[in-house]
């Protein structure tokens, strides 16, 4: 981790290795049982067990990201798109100063997403990699009948198992609520809502969180580590060339 190394220590990995693992998350309601944190928490969790298992350095965890539609329950610390991208960016770029050209960012918040994705596309241009890595599809993939689909919402059960699985400490599973997210009067097929999460849920949780258990969050945990191991060890031995912009046809 590189908050545990010295500047030496720091100066010996960067001259050997052009690779890094960046955390970044969010602080937002996850439903009255799950901590703020769980997005956050969840991808340190997942960043740091990847690097030791590939000898990759991790970043410290960015703990706030694009959260305004969660806004309205307490607690959510939200970070404009803007100001988000630009602050990974800078992050990255600091990396490439030593000589990092791939970059995993393993993102817990999928509100992240669009602005890592504009992100990695103007660094690719700059000659760095980036990918970015998200726990729940990859589980939507290769675990697809571990959870119901009314369990695969924000805050419900596939989401608190995973928090079960690495915090149970912090879960109220007597406060878990199953709630179906309402519908706005005018919804239509094809139409995009700019709506927040109180319009949607009460409590917070899109679908069924009571059946969680930290068995099933185990097993969610252990498969997805091994396919972001495997994401990893492909982007080691890529031949950066082969990872940048292709010329006009």
């Amino acid at each position: 981790m590189l908050y545990e190394m010295s500047w030496t220590e720091a100066k010996e990995y960067f001259m050997k290795n052009d690779m890094a693992i960046l955390p970044v998350g969010s602080n937002e309601q996850h439903g009255p049982q799950n901590p703020l944190g769980t997005d956050h928490l969840i991808a340190k969790a997942l960043a740091e067990e990847t690097a030791q298992r590939t000898e990759i350095l991790c970043l410290q965890v960015i703990p706030f990201g694009i959260s305004s539609h969660h806004k309205q329950f307490w607690g959510a610390i939200f970070i404009s798109p803007k100001a988000f991208k630009n602050y990974v960016k800078e992050i990255c770029l600091s990396l490439n100063y030593y000589g990092v050209r791939k970059i995993v960012i393993v993102n817990g918040h999928g509100g992240n997403r669009c602005a890592l994705m504009e992100m990695a596309r103007e660094l690719r241009e700059k000659g760095i990699f980036v990918s970015i890595f998200q726990w729940w599809e990859a589980a939507n993939k290769l675990l697809p009948d571990h959870f119901k689909p009314e369990e695969k919402g924000h805050a419900a059960a596939e989401e608190t198992s995973v928090n079960l699985a690495l915090h149970p400490r912090i879960v109220s599973m007597d406060r878990a609520v199953d709630e179906e997210p309402c519908k706005h009067a005018v919804e239509a097929e094809g139409a995009s809502l700019p709506l927040g999460t109180v319009d949607e849920t009460g409590s917070g949780v899109f679908g069924k969180s009571t059946t969680a258990s930290a068995e099933k969050g185990k097993i969610v945990l252990e498969t997805v580590i091994s396919e972001l191991v495997k994401h990893v060890d492909m982007l080691k031995v890529a031949k950066i060339e082969d990872l940048m912009l292709k010329p006009k046809v």
